[in-house]
């Protein structure tokens, strides 16, 4: 099969190219697996983080890729949920023990042997690939498989990331960073809270013009203050200084919800402009975002059909994964990212 391989970790520069396209061979799957032909893959800045080493996978080379649309193309043993011909999605989380404390109380997303696809195992950066049958998902007729593979964590994550928020109809949401999270978050906002004002935070002003495009009620600068404070804020980024700005835009009582696996370096500094009284005070917090569950990927597929909601794709073939990383990596976005596999 072919496959476009991380060898290792590296820093990046603007004109990088840091996977290599391999020729592999398709793996057998085990017990309890199925072995999926991919058809696409979304393209996700975690991918950036594995390759700059902000969480770096346990060993290489590895195919990353973590929001996968394919089809069974063989079961393993101990396989009885799917069949040959199936159009599954496979998410962030690969696998968990299904036996720690987390576990049995539904926070497998805090799984100490958490596995996470295109990291810890083989993702979707390939023509094939082998998944823990309980750990696909079945999509939707409603979406193409380019349309349902962000679905599966900017989507997933977006609605993990809202439900935390606690946010009541009427209420207003801030949405600070607007690539392919944050662009559902507001389609899925504008349906379940009709009364809830929007307000997005973004230094491009083409991703401001993008959000007031899908209804946003307000777009303006990372730095701008909004028209009125927010009850809850959603932050999308990979840098410090939105997190800073955004606390300045909370109400008393308000909360920030991070959702980003890791935070770059580059404007660490920014932390040192935090002022208690200004940002932290008044009850304010600060939630993170780790990880998905089985059941928020469930939940939110049924959620995008019954919206419906359709993402906005940017398609490229696998072996221009590289350049679709460098875009993500620049801020060249609109929407989300796909590879176009079979």
């Amino acid at each position: 099969m072919k496959a476009m391989v991380l060898p290792g970790v590296r820093n990046l520069t603007e004109t990088d190219q840091p996977l290599e396209f391999k020729e592999m061979p398709i793996p057998e799957p085990g017990e309890g697996e199925v072995l999926l032909r991919v058809y696409a893959c979304g393209v996700c800045h975690t991918e950036l983080d594995e390759i700059e080493g902000r969480t770096p996978p346990p060993q290489f080379p590895v195919i990353p890729g973590h929001q996968v649309v394919g089809r069974v193309e063989k079961t393993g043993p101990l396989t009885s949920r799917l069949s040959v011909g199936d159009r599954v999605g496979v998410a962030w989380i690969f696998s968990a023990c299904g036996e720690c404390e987390f576990c049995l109380s539904g926070n497998e997303n805090l799984c100490p042997s958490f596995r996470a696809t295109g990291r810890d195992a083989h993702g979707g950066y390939a023509e094939y690939m082998v998944v823990p049958e309980e750990f696909s998902y079945p999509i939707p007729e409603l979406f193409t498989d380019s349309q349902a593979a962000p679905l599966l964590c900017a989507g997933a994550i977006g609605y993990r990331s809202l439900q935390l928020t606690q946010l009541k109809n009427g209420q207003s949401l801030g949405l600070t960073g607007f690539g392919a999270s944050g662009h559902l978050v507001l389609k899925m906002v504008k349906h379940r809270f009709p009364d809830t004002s929007v307000y997005v935070f973004a230094r491009s002003e083409k991703e401001q013009a993008f959000a007031r495009e899908l209804g946003a009620d307000w777009a303006g600068d990372t730095e701008a203050q909004a028209p009125e404070l927010l009850n809850a804020i959603i932050d999308t980024t990979p840098v410090w200084k939105p997190i800073v700005e955004a606390l300045k835009n909370l109400k008393p009582g308000g909360r920030l919800v991070i959702n980003a696996i890791r935070k770059e370096l580059i404007d660490l500094d920014y932390l040192l402009k935090l002022d208690y009284p200004k940002h932290l005070w008044m009850e304010k917090e600060i939630k993170s975002v780790a990880n998905v569950t089985r059941k928020d990927v469930s939940e939110f597929l049924k959620l995008a059909a019954d919206i419906p909601i359709l993402p906005e794709v940017q398609e490229y073939p696998l072996e221009d994964a590289n350049q679709a990383l460098m875009e993500l990596k620049n801020r060249k976005i609109r929407g989300a990212k796909v590879l176009r596999i079979g």
